[in-house]
């Protein structure tokens, strides 16, 4: 198994049930550095919110967003991947200023496919009924940003090693 190392945080995004949580630590192991979970950033009043159903204002989500910022600030030039929803370009600017440098892997899929497997997930605080308010929030990766999107058919490993093959491509010079 390849195993690319950068010194780049990989931040992997999507909207809820794309699998970032499994994708995150796969990555991870694969490019050789640390994996942060991004749910644990969140204060328990963001928790106990979306448990009970409630979509997160954007004032809800920065002092989340600041946490994760902060540490992939830390991991600046040594690397890591951390998972966020970073649904929207705002979020994702936010990331940007707090760790310039900050690659993006977007874990993109049908509404179906997804909702399925929140349906099948044991033990998460995110119910199925808030998927339509994350598709509705989703601002999809734009050109002028650093990262990649990636669909999430397929097995955890075929999806980890899409994501590996279009982390090299998006590295690689331009020809």
């Amino acid at each position: 198994m390849q195993q690319l190392h950068t010194p780049h945080v990989v931040v992997v995004m999507g909207v809820a049930g794309t699998g970032k949580t499994t994708i995150g630590p796969l990555l991870a192991a694969r490019l050789g550095v640390p994996y942060a979970e991004g749910d644990d950033f969140h204060p328990p009043a963001n928790i106990a919110k979306m448990t009970a159903g409630t979509p997160l204002t954007d004032e809800d989500r920065w002092p989340w967003l600041d946490a994760i910022g902060g540490w992939a600030h830390g991991r600046a030039g040594l690397g890591g991947v951390v998972s966020s929803s970073a649904l929207k370009r705002s979020y994702r600017d936010r990331l940007r200023a707090a760790a310039p440098g900050v690659v993006f892997v977007h874990l993109t899929g049908s509404r179906e496919l997804i909702e399925d497997r929140m349906s099948h997930r044991q033990g998460h605080f995110m119910p199925t009924a808030l998927l339509d308010s994350q598709f509705a929030t989703l601002q999809p990766l734009e050109p002028d940003e650093a990262g990649v999107a990636v669909d999430v058919a397929g097995s955890p490993e075929e999806i980890t090693e899409r994501a590996m093959k279009a982390l090299k491509a998006l590295s690689e010079p331009a020809q």
